[in-house]
């Protein structure tokens, strides 16, 4: 590949350009390329890693790299095409602002020559008094355009309508490529194919305040094969930070993903080239019980945002739990990860194994528990259970928490302790 947007468009990360032609022929060159993150919630999400891994491929092939985290544009807030948003206090802003720097810094290289910068819009834009900001940008902006923006439009055609707060968004963001261009030279912006409206805003501003032509670069709507959009686990979002999706949520996620869509998503994600993908898919073909191609996401993306070390162990806990392997080697924090779902209950140590197989339902009755006891059908920690009278001792909670009891080869449950 000799330029990096063939291998963009390969790896399907390319929805919308401004001027493909042009664009091409500046990636030949060094470009400075930003993309912007809004606080809007303590962490980023799946659709916010699609940019990160954009980020991070243009700065492998030699861009410089800016990561915009949006203290301004976070406390308006990008408008729904439904509702109004519940505006962010400063204080809720600059908290979520601060988690959001910390997490985007294991993505991209800060140090060296070609180092990526972390910019806050809000050191720009709050200096700036209401009047200078209606007479320096607000002049350049054309209504008539600005109601024609999905979001807009979507809202004014609601019963709510929309705030002049959130109407004013996209003037915004226009201003911070304006300042980037001028401050930095940066001439890319990036966003997922839903900003288009917004992300053209900027492009719009730099031509008619600096008579500049700067380029756009949309990624595409990731969606699994019912259209579904992914990023949404059982309701809610995948998020990059561990205190909201836990690694072992997290890497169970990309285990799940339908086979249709695995090697969409290795593209995206990994850093796997055209043979390994094109391997992984005919496996997938050839063998899809195995999930090789599912596990290789999971554990490269996993790796990618928690670590090796969050890997390994939340693979660790995964073959635990289908009955492989040693449940004490797992760390505390990744075993109750999970076994937070498992079904269960609490049961006191000293109880014996027959009790608290019924308590956690997995017998539903002493005499059923004695007789799998008996046809070697139980097992305590992945260690069969052989003698009828055996009691859980506090050694059998792991991290004196928690101890697996399994029925045949599927059915496990939690026995918490509840000394």
């Amino acid at each position: 590949m000799t330029n990096i947007l063939d291998e963009l468009q390969w790896r399907g990360l390319v929805a919308q350009t401004t001027d493909e032609a042009a664009l091409r022929e500046a990636l030949d060159g060094t470009v400075t390329v930003y993309c912007g993150f809004d606080p809007t919630a303590p962490s980023l999400h799946f659709g916010n890693l699609v940019q990160l891994v954009l980020l991070r491929r243009l700065q492998r092939a030699g861009h410089r790299v800016i990561c915009l985290v949006g203290g301004a544009t976070g406390l308006i807030g990008d408008p729904k095409p439904t509702s109004e948003r519940t505006l962010k206090t400063r204080e809720q802003a600059a908290a979520n602002v601060a988690r959001i720097k910390h997490l985007v810094r294991p993505f991209l290289d800060f140090d060296g020559e070609g180092a990526a910068l972390l910019v806050d819009n809000l050191e720009w834009t709050a200096p700036m008094s209401a009047l200078d900001f209606l007479r320096d940008v607000g002049q350049h902006f054309r209504v008539n355009q600005m109601i024609r923006k999905d979001a807009v439009a979507a809202r004014l055609a609601s019963e709510e309508g929309i705030s002049y707060t959130e109407f004013s968004y996209q003037i915004l963001q226009g201003m911070d490529y304006l300042h980037l261009y001028r401050e930095y030279g940066c001439t890319l912006q990036t966003g997922g194919q839903d900003q288009w409206g917004n992300l053209t805003a900027g492009v719009d501003l730099i031509r008619k305040v600096e008579g500049a032509s700067v380029h756009l670069l949309t990624t595409p709507l990731l969606t699994d094969e019912a259209g579904n959009k992914f990023g949404k686990s059982e309701g809610n979002a995948v998020w990059l930070s561990a205190d909201m999706t836990s690694p072992y949520a997290f890497y169970q996620y990309w285990i799940n993903v339908d086979d249709a869509s695995v090697g969409t998503l290795l593209k995206v994600f990994t850093d796997l080239d055209r043979e390994q993908v094109a391997e992984l898919e005919q496996q997938t073909v050839e063998a899809p019980h195995l999930r090789t191609a599912q596990r290789t996401l999971a554990r490269e993306v996993t790796t990618l945002v928690h670590g090796a070390g969050a890997t390994e162990q939340v693979e660790a806990a995964s073959r635990v739990l289908f009955g492989k392997g040693d449940p004490a080697t797992i760390d505390a924090g990744t075993l109750a990860d999970a076994t937070r779902e498992l079904p269960g209950a609490e049961v006191a140590p000293g109880t014996d194994v027959l009790q608290a197989l019924v308590d956690t339902g997995l017998a539903g009755s002493r005499g059923a528990a004695r007789r799998l006891v008996a046809e070697g059908g139980v097992s305590v920690n992945n260690v069969k259970v052989a003698d009828v009278e055996r009691v859980l001792g506090e050694d059998d909670f792991l991290h004196g928490s928690v101890a697996l009891l399994r029925r045949g080869r599927r059915h496990l449950a939690a026995a918490r302790n509840g000394r």
